[in-house]
This record gives C-alpha cells, structure tokens and sequence, in this order.
C-alpha cells in the first residue's frame, strides 16, 4: 500500500473520531501515531521513535517533547502534539523552541492529529522559525500535500535536501495563504490596483466598493471555468458515445434497460480518465453505466472496476473506490473532490493491471 493511500484511510478515521478525541494521548494513539507509521516510521522501536523524549535546557529541568525521531542514535525531527479540538498556533511551541537549539534535530513538528505544521531554521541555523514550512490538514488533503508528505517518509527521508527546500515551500506556502485571502475577500489595495486598470474615472467609495464585488464574483467565476476547462481540455480521449436505442446521453444497463448518463457523471468520467493518464493509455479507461451506479472500468471488463459514481440521489454523492473486491464509499461535495483519490485510483490500477511500473 502506497502512502498516498495510508493517508487517506486516516483521513477517513480522523474525520470519523476526531470529535472523540479531546484529550493529547488519545489524539497521540488514534491519530499521530498512525501517521508516523503511514511514513513507514516504527513507532514501537524505542530506537527509531522515542516517547517523551527529555533533553534537559538551561534551569528548565525534565521538561519533554512527545516524541523524537531518530536516525542512528541522532535526532532528526521533535514532534509536539496537542488534543485534536485544540486550535494550533505559536504559543503550543514552546517545548520545540528549547529543544531545537540543543539536540541535532532540524526538523519539528507541531500538530493535534488533524492539523499538521512543519519547522525548520530557514531564517537563523539551530533557530527554529517562528513561521511554519509546510503545513497541511487531514480535513483537506491535496494531491501536492502527499507529494511534500513523500519526502519526509522513512525511505527516501533526506534532511539536509528537506531543509534546502524548505525556503522555498515556506515562500509558497505564505503567497499561497496571501493569495486565497485575496481571492476570498480582495483587500483594498489589490481592488485599487484592479479598479485603476479598468476604469477611467475617480476611484470614489461607491465605486470601490462595487467593484470589490465585482471582483470577487470575478475570481470565483474563473475558478470554475478554469476548472471546466481542465475537465474538458484535459484530454484527448474522450466518454464513449451513447448507445443508438438508449436516446441522447443515455446507455443501455445489463437488464436492457435505459439508463440516463448525466454531465455529472461524464465529468467525474473524464477526472478519473485524467488521473489514469499518468500510467495508461486514457483510451483504456471506460464508462458502464446503470441504473444504481456509475462504473468506470479498465479495458471495458466489469472485472477490472476502477471506481464507482454513486451521483443519483437528490442531495447526496457518493465516489467508490476499490481494493480488491471491497468498495468504500467516498461522500463528496463536489466533483473536483475527486482529485483527492487520485493515489488511491493510482493503487487499483497497479492492482488491475500489474504491467504499470510502481
């Protein structure tokens, strides 16, 4: 099992029990162990991973970080936890702080089990960063997360390379932030500079105002149709035509009976497709539709079911994906929310066809 899909079963498992977990050790055992393990980390080896690790720090005696990854007896990254409903932020630190400057470590974490917020000395060496490099959350995990994720697994771990990146995923990671906040709430600079570009006239408080709503129409706007676009434009390959005797967007199932195939389901069709390009030939991928599901197959066979799309009740979605023969239905909101599987999809396609390279 890959980690892309290690972690989005702890996803499902965080998003289930999280509000269970109020206090830091059960946080700890439910969660941030779990995840130590998905890096290939052995958390019951007192050599590898240490539990209440101690340094001792000027008069501040016995104090300890919840845990310390080690590396042929060195420490390479401290770890702090807090209790899942705790809300992360500087002040939850102080432990790594200290301890940062006294021990090999050049990497620290901080996280409650859901959030997770990863330190290193980009700004002063043996200082850690008052600012996070790189953090992530369990409530949203994004394809480009698991890729950062890879590089702190136990088998490809290189410190020093993580460190010389840091710099840069920290400058990203804070433009990424600054730039949402625009697109979410445009600042009143950023309507200024806009506004000035497009109209002639003076830039009078009415006029601020309405275009800073305009403006924000505008950037969700072009969200979607950048969105719609990559559905579309992704690839050349596109859905199978429809059946001649089932009508317009329409299929036939098993029973001979007409199924309607929505622009919902040839969309999350085409992600899917999208997704399997990186590994096979996109024309491999097809579209079987019935009347209780969606199934996207490998080869055309009904034996080699990629995934599911359950999109046929009134206010609910379902994305099914598969190991082995077992399916686990996915909730989704929203048909983009599709791109998050993708290691998993990944995984079945290797299980489906063991030619794909891993």
């Amino acid at each position: 099992m890959d980690l892309g899909t290690r972690i989005l079963e702890l996803q499902k498992r965080t998003v289930e029990h999280r509000e269970v977990l109020l206090t830091e050790e059960a946080a700890k055992t439910a969660l941030v162990m779990p995840f130590l393990q998905s890096l290939g980390y052995d958390v019951f080896n007192p050599s590898e991973v240490v539990p209440e690790f101690t340094a001792d720090v000027g008069t501040k005696k016995g104090e300890k970080v919840d845990y310390a990854i080690c590396d042929g007896g060195k420490v390479t990254i401290l770890i702090e936890c807090k209790p899942s409903t705790a809300e992360l932020n500087i002040n939850h630190a102080a432990q790594l702080f200290r301890y940062f400057s006294v021990t090999d470590a050049r990497l620290a974490v901080l996280t409650n089990g859901v959030n997770y917020q990863f330190y290193s000395d980009v700004e002063k060496p043996n200082k850690m960063d008052e600012k996070p490099f790189f953090t992530f959350s369990m409530d949203a995990i994004k394809p480009t997360d698991i890729k950062t994720l890879e590089k702190f697994a136990k088998a490809g771990c290189d410190i020093g390379k993580i460190v010389q990146e840091a710099g840069n995923l920290k400058i990203q990671s804070l433009l990424r932030k600054e730039i949402e906040k625009e697109f979410a709430e445009p600042s009143e600079e950023f309507v200024r500079m806009m506004a000035a570009r497009v109209h002639d006239g003076r830039l009078t408080p009415a006029v601020k105002e309405s275009f800073g709503r305009m403006l924000g129409a505008t950037i969700s706007l072009i969200i979607r149709d950048l969105v719609t676009d990559r559905l579309s434009n992704a690839l050349n390959a596109s859905a199978p035509p429809p059946s001649d005797d089932a009508g317009l967007g329409g299929m036939t199932d098993a029973a001979g009976e007409s199924v309607v195939t929505t622009q919902e389901e040839i969309s999350g069709f085409h992600i899917v497709q999208a997704i399997a390009s990186k590994l096979i030939d996109p024309k491999r991928v097809g579209i079987r539709d019935a009347k209780s599901y969606c199934a996207i197959l490998l080869d055309d066979n009904n034996r080699k079911t990629i995934a599911r799309m359950h999109f046929n009740g009134l206010t609910t979605k379902y994305f099914g994906t598969f190991v082995g023969k077992d399916e686990q239905r996915h909730l989704i909101a929203e048909l983009t929310q599709i791109y998050q599987f993708a290691p998993l999809l990944e995984a079945r396609l290797r299980e489906l066809d063991e030619k794909i390279p891993v």
